[in-house]
C-alpha cells in the first residue's frame, strides 16, 4: 500500500480507531515507514484524467432496475432473470475478459457492483465512487465520500444512494455525481453502513453496523455501546422518517473487569442489506452477536419491522447467548464477555422466496454453517436447518446466498490458518481447508448436490474458501474464491462450467495498474449479455486486489 493509502485507513478508514491517540505528524510518519512511495502529482494528474466517456452521462437512470442494490431486487434473491441477464447456460462457457477497471490505491475491491440503466457504479475502500459506462468501461465522473464505502449502493431515477464507514447516507446526482444531500445516521464513534441500502416508494432503507467489536480487544476501553439499527430515510431530502434499535434497552453499566467498567446490551448489528416485503409491507433484516453481556433475544436473529413506522412486529434467533469482541482472541482480564462466543453473526440478508405451493419463505445463511427456512407469516417459525459447513468467526455462510425458483444457493466460508514452517509462531492462510457450494431444496432444506472446494497448489496466501456472495441465472450458479478463481456452475448438477483465474495484472481502460486478488464480499453481478466482479482482497492473509472485471461473450 501507499503512504497516502496507509494514511486514509488511519485517518476515517478501518485503522481509525487503533489510531486514536496520535497526532497528526505522528499517523504520517507510520504511513511514510509503511507504505510505498505515493505517485508524483504529475502521475496522479495523468491517471485522474484518463478514461473519461466522450459523451456525458445521461440525466437519469430508464427505470430498469439491471442489477440494483445488493440482491438485485427487493427479495435480495441474487437471480436474474433470462431477459435482465441476457446470458443463456450455454452463453456462459463462451464468456472472456471484455474489460478491466482499476479500482485505485487500495488493496480490498469489496463491495457490489450496480448496474442501471447501462451505467455501472462502482464504490472503492478509498472512499471513491465510480461512474462508468456498463459496456466499455469509460468513466463518467467520480465521487468522493468522508469514509471508505464498504456496500454497494442503489440507484433511484435521478440519484445514486450509498452509505459510508462513518455512518453517513449519501445522495449524489445520477448524472453529474454532484452532492444532493448527507445524513449522519448514527452517532456512535464506531458506527458504520456497510450495507448497499434498500429503495422503494421514495424510501431509503439501512442498516448500522459497527467497528466495535474490534474495539473492545483495548484493555482500557469500556466495553461495549453500540446498538445496531435500520433506519428509513426520504429519498429528497434524506430526513430521517424512523429509526429502530434492534436492542431496545440502553447500555448501562454492569461489572468491572481489571478496573476498567463494562457496559451492556451492546451489539446485534446489522451488517447487510434490508428485505422489503411489499405484499405484508414489511421489512427483514438480520442481526449480528451482542458484544457485551447481557445478551439479547435480539442477536444472531431475523427481525420484522413494519415499514411504515420501524415497529418490530417479531424477532426470530437461532444462536442464543453469544456475545464476543475480540478481546475474547486474547489471555488475561479484559473485555471478553462470560458468554464468549461463538461469534455467529448473520452477514448476509433474508432472502424472500415464494414456493410451488404459493406459500412464502426466508431463507438465510449463517456464520455457523447452517442455512434457515423460516416462515415470515407465522412469526419467523424455523421450517428448517441444514448444516453445510463446521462455522466458526470467518466460516460458515458469510456475505449473501442466492435463491431460484427451486434451490438456495450456499457458499461456504470456512477460512483456517495454520503455523508457517519457518515460524512456527507465526501463521498463514491453510491452502488445504475451507470452501464449498451447495444447493438446497428451498422447501426441505434437503441437500441436492454439492461442489467439492478447488485445491490451491502451489499459490501464495491461497484459500479454498468462498466467502463471497453468490449469484445465479437460470441454469448456472456464479461464485467467487479466495483462490482467486471466479466460477460458474450448473444449477442441476454442480459441475463447474466456466473458470476464469483473476489473479494476474491488467491492462485497464483507465491507466491504472491493477491486479487481480481473492474474491470475497459482494459476488457477481449479471446484465446485459455481461458478468462484471470485483477481485482482490488483502485481509485474513488473502490475495490483495484492486480492479473491476467485465466479462462478456464476445469479449474483446
Amino acid at each position: 500500500m501507499s503512504a497516502t493509502a496507509i494514511l486514509k485507513a488511519l485517518d476515517s478508514g478501518v485503522m481509525r480507531e487503533q489510531a486514536q491517540g496520535l497526532s497528526t505528524s505522528e499517523r504520517a510518519e507510520i504511513a511514510e515507514y509503511l507504505g510505498t512511495p505515493s505517485s508524483s502529482a504529475r502521475e496522479t494528474a495523468a491517471q485522474a484524467s484518463s478514461g473519461y466517456c466522450k459523451n456525458a452521462a445521461p440525466t437519469n437512470s430508464s427505470g430498469r432496475s439491471d442489477w440494483n442494490g445488493f440482491g438485485a431486487g427487493l427479495a435480495n434473491t441474487r437471480f436474474q432473470t433470462a431477459e435482465a441477464a441476457g446470458l443463456s447456460a450455454t452463453d456462459v462457457p463462451k464468456l472472456r475478459l471484455k474489460w478491466a477497471f482499476g479500482l485505485g490505491d487500495v488493496t480490498n475491491a469489496r463491495g457490489q457492483p450496480v448496474i442501471v440503466g447501462g451505467r455501472l457504479f462502482a464504490e472503492t475502500v478509498a472512499g471513491k465512487l465510480y461512474a462508468l459506462d456498463a459496456n466499455s468501461g469509460c468513466l463518467y465522473w467520480t465521487f468522493d465520500a468522508e469514509a471508505p464505502i464498504r456496500s454497494g449502493v442503489i440507484a433511484g431515477k435521478s440519484a445514486v444512494y450509498f452509505g459510508d464507514a462513518k455512518a453517513n447516507a449519501y445522495a449524489v446526482d445520477i448524472a453529474t455525481g454532484k452532492l444532493l444531500w448527507k445524513t449522519h445516521v448514527e452517532d456512535h464513534p464506531a458506527a458504520m453502513i456497510t450495507d448497499a441500502p434498500s429503495l422503494y416508494d421514495h424510501i431509503l432503507y439501512l442498516g448500522v453496523s459497527s467497528l466495535e467489536e474490534v474495539t473492545g480487544q483495548k484493555k482500557d476501553y469500556e466495553c461495549c455501546t453500540f446498538r445496531g439499527s435500520v433506519a428509513a430515510l426520504d429519498t429528497s431530502t434524506g430526513k430521517i422518517l424512523w429509526k429502530t434499535y434492534t436492542i431496545t434497552d440502553e447500555p448501562k453499566p454492569t461489572t468491572k473487569s481489571a478496573g476498567v467498567r463494562q457496559w451492556g446490551p451492546s451489539g446485534a448489528a446489522v451488517w447487510s442489506t434490508p428485505t422489503v416485503d411489499v405484499k405484508r409491507n414489511v421489512i427483514y433484516v438480520s442481526t449480528g452477536d451482542n458484544y457485551s453481556d447481557p445478551t439479547t433475544d435480539t442477536s444472531d436473529a431475523v427481525l420484522a419491522l413494519e415499514r411504515e413506522t420501524g415497529k418490530l412486529l417479531w424477532s426470530r434467533q437461532v444462536t442464543a447467548k453469544d456475545a464476543y469482541n475480540l478481546a475474547c482472541n486474547h489471555p488475561g482480564p479484559g473485555n471478553c464477555p462470560a458468554s464468549s462466543g461463538p461469534d455467529f453473526d448473520f452477514g448476509q440478508p433474508p432472502i424472500l422466496v415464494w414456493l410451488p405451493n404459493g406459500k412464502r419463505e426466508l431463507v438465510i445463511g449463517q456464520k455457523s454453517g447452517v442455512a434457515y427456512g423460516i416462515d415470515p407469516d407465522q412469526q419467523g417459525k424455523i421450517l428448517w436447518q441444514t448444516r453445510v459447513g463446521k462455522g466458526s468467526s470467518l466460516g460458515g455462510s458469510q456475505w449473501g446466498s442466492a435463491a431460484d425458483a427451486e434451490h438456495m444457493y450456499v457458499a461456504v466460508g470456512d477460512i483456517a490458518f495454520r503455523a508457517t514452517k519457518e515460524d512456527p509462531s507465526k501463521y498463514e492462510v491453510d491452502p488445504e481447508k475451507g470452501g464449498g457450494l451447495f444447493a438446497l431444496d428451498l422447501r426441505s432444506g434437503e441437500k441436492i448436490w454439492s461442489a467439492t472446494p478447488q485445491p490451491c497448489g502451489e499459490r501464495k496466501n491461497c484459500s479454498p474458501a468462498q466467502m463471497g456472495a453468490v449469484s445465479v441465472i437460470r441454469g448456472v450458479v456464479f461464485e467467487g474464491s479466495m483462490d482467486g478463481h471466479l466460477r460458474a456452475y450448473a444449477t442441476a448438477t454442480g459441475d463447474i462450467v466456466w473458470d476464469f483465474d483473476t489473479e494476474q495484472e491488467y491492462v485497464t481502460v483507465n491507466g491504472q495498474k491493477a491486479h487481480g486478488g481473492s474474491l470475497d464480499a459482494g459476488g457477481p453481478a449479471i446484465v446485459g449479455g455481461m458478468v462484471y466482479a470485483y477481485s482482490g482482497y488483502g485481509q485474513w492473509s488473502g490475495m490483495p486486489g484492486n480492479v473491476l472485471l467485465a466479462f462478456s461473450v464476445d469479449g474483446k
